[in-house]
Formats: C-alpha cells, sequence, structure tokens
C-alpha cells in the first residue's frame, strides 16, 4: 500500500495532489472523514495529514492546520541551518588554501582569471568590488550580517549600488531583523526607492555579496581585511541557492515580524531562547543575532522572569515546556500560555 501510493502520488504535504487537496480539506471542515472516501488518496495517511479515529476506525480525523504549517517550516529551518554550516565549512577551507597559496609566490600574470582569487587587503577588495559593479548587468543579491547598519558602513558602498541603479539593476539584500531599527539603513532604501528589495531573518550567513550570478565574495578572515573572489560556476550557484532559500524564509523589510503566539515573550526572546536551548553562550548568541552582550543578556533576564526560571538550568527546562526550543512558530499558530498563566485561546 506504501509504495503504491508513493507512486500515484509523488508529492509532499507542501503540495497535495488536487484529489488530496479536496479530501483534506473536506475533513478539516467536518472534523474526519470516512476512511472509504480517502481510500484514493493514500498520500493523506503517507504523509500524517489523517489518521484514525481511535474512537471508530471506519473514520479518519486531520491533523491540523496549524501542526502541518510547523511541521513544513521545521524542515524548512533545519534544510537551511543545514545550507548555513556547508557554507561556514566551505569558507574555513578557503581561508586554509588560501593561507597555503600565500606561501607560493604567483606568477605576474596568475591569479586574474582564476577561479578562487585572493584579496589582500581594502584596497584590492574595493578595486575587485568596483570592477564588478562596472561589469554588472543584472542583479545584486547581498547578505549584510551584524545588527543595525552604521552610516559609515551604509555609505561606503553607495556609488556602487547608485551606478548599479542607474542602470536597472536590481538588488535584493538580506539582514537580520536588528537591522530593521536602524534610521540609516531606512534611509538609505528610501533613496534607492525599488532597485533594492530587503528581507530579514533572526540570523543570517557571513556577508555575501553576487554580480550577476557570476562572481561573488566572501570574507577571507575574521576582521575582514581579506576575501574571496570567487568566479567557479559550481561555488557561486551554491552560494546563489543558499541566498535563495534564505531569502524565501525572510520576512519583508516592510511587513511587522510574525508575534510568536506566547504572551509576554517577543520575536527577539523566542530567538534567543531558541539558540540557548542549543547550548551556545551569552557572546555566540548576541554575535548571531547582530545585538550586544549587554542586551543579550537583558532579553534572558526577562526571559527567566516571563518564563518563571529562577536558574539557568531551570530556564532551560521551560523553554523546552512552552516550546521555545525550535524554530519560530507560523503567524497562525494559537497563543500558548507560559506556566502559571491562563491560556488566552478560545475554549
Amino acid at each position: 500500500m506504501a509504495g503504491h501510493g508513493a507512486e500515484e502520488h509523488p508529492h509532499g504535504a507542501d503540495r497535495l495532489c488536487e484529489a488530496g487537496d479536496r479530501v483534506y480539506s473536506r475533513a478539516v471542515r467536518r472534523g474526519r472523514v470516512a476512511r472509504r472516501d480517502a481510500d484514493p488518496v493514500p498520500c493523506l495517511l503517507e504523509l500524517a495529514l489523517l489518521h484514525p479515529d481511535p474512537d471508530d476506525m471506519d473514520w479518519l480525523v486531520p491533523t491540523s492546520p496549524q501542526e502541518v504549517m510547523t511541521r513544513l517550516l521545521r524542515g524548512m529551518y533545519d534544510e537551511v541551518s543545514a545550507s548555513q554550516r556547508r557554507v561556514g565549512s566551505a569558507v574555513a577551507a578557503f581561508e586554509w588554501y588560501a593561507g597555503l597559496g600565500r606561501q607560493v609566490q604567483q606568477a605576474p600574470s596568475a591569479g586574474e582569471g582564476s577561479a578562487i582569487r585572493v584579496l589582500d587587503g581594502l584596497a584590492r577588495i574595493q578595486a575587485a568590488m568596483d570592477e564588478a559593479t562596472q561589469a554588472c548587468t543584472t542583479e545584486v543579491l547581498t547578505v549584510q550580517p551584524g545588527g543595525i547598519r552604521r552610516e559609515a558602513e551604509l555609505s561606503e558602498g553607495l556609488h556602487r549600488a547608485l551606478a548599479l541603479r542607474g542602470r536597472g539593476v536590481r538588488m535584493r539584500d538580506l539582514y537580520t531583523h536588528v537591522a530593521r531599527h536602524g534610521q540609516g539603513l531606512l534611509n538609505y532604501l528610501e533613496l534607492m526607492g525599488d532597485a533594492v528589495e530587503a528581507r530579514t531573518l533572526d540570523e543570517v550567513i557571513d556577508r555575501l555579496i553576487l554580480f550577476d550570478r557570476t562572481v561573488a565574495f566572501i570574507p577571507a578572515n575574521t576582521d575582514r581585511t581579506m576575501a574571496l573572489e570567487l568566479r567557479h560556476p559550481a561555488i557561486v550557484e551554491y552560494l546563489v541557492t543558499v541566498f535563495e532559500r534564505l531569502w524565501r524564509l525572510a520576512i519583508p523589510l516592510t511587513a511587522p515580524l510574525p508575534d510568536t503566539g506566547i504572551e509576554g515573550i517577543s520575536h527577539r526572546e523566542q530567538s534567543i531562547a531558541a539558540l540557548l536551548a542549543e547550548g551556545h553562550q551569552d557572546a555566540v548568541i548576541a554575535e548571531r543575532l547582530g545585538i550586544s552582550v549587554r542586551t543579550c543578556r537583558a532579553h534572558i533576564a526577562r526571559l527567566s522572569e516571563t518564563l518563571g526560571a529562577a536558574s539557568r538550568t531551570q530556564l532551560g527546562v521551560r523553554i523546552a515546556q512552552v516550546g521555545l526550543d525550535g524554530p519560530p512558530r507560523p503567524a497562525a499558530s494559537p497563543t500558548l500560555s507560559l506556566p502559571g498563566q491562563e491560556s488566552r485561546t478560545a475554549r
């Protein structure tokens, strides 16, 4: 039965077949559906969208849409997290190989057309970026980690952005949610108009700039005084794929952040709770979310107070109890109650 269903319904819960959509929708509206009506669509049982009614085995009851959304979001989150880890490993490997390459004197003509070129020093980085900007004709994709962008950082590449806008090049930028609070970024986006589309995430990968999906720039050391210019098609395509998956999960800058669904817990505190559950220290959490360590600890203190935790260990337990140890819940999820509080969900 399982094999038969897999052949006729090769899809996941993210895109049901027409028959499956019809039967599942009916089950949600009515609260259950007769087992015989679901026989033509075994995919619904295989995907755990329907399951037997314990009170009457001739009927099937639906998994709630909210639970299905949470399951889909967790799968996307895990997929992107794995991609982020692979990018981090690739960058570390590039830095190691770049260190080996510096020990060997290159021929005068070597490196200019190579697939991976090491740019040592801010002057060489800026010159290579200017060259790529001049050659760009279609699209620029960027990932900008950290928190609120300083005016100096934004103005540093403003001449390139204006030149791109003048030629009709479209730009898409990814920032952390914290960057929403910077007036400098808002001024920059207002100046650029519809040439730039910006979205935000709780955390992003390290800095990445892609021109026309043919050349990419990434940092080659921690203080960003060195960079890698990447032109190898496979590497560039991989980075484009990472960007597009992050972009799909990100929230437009013009849209509000979704409610956490848990009374007294902000979106940022939900992100901090998930990272605490993974075992990260305060400094690591602050860096990944683009906030200061002091701000991070203030949020942790509020989390402890809201969840009624008297110690760090107890806080971890409370985080797991209310479901804050995973990815953010979909905006449609009902409000959850905290220990000692009444649920606001209508009964």
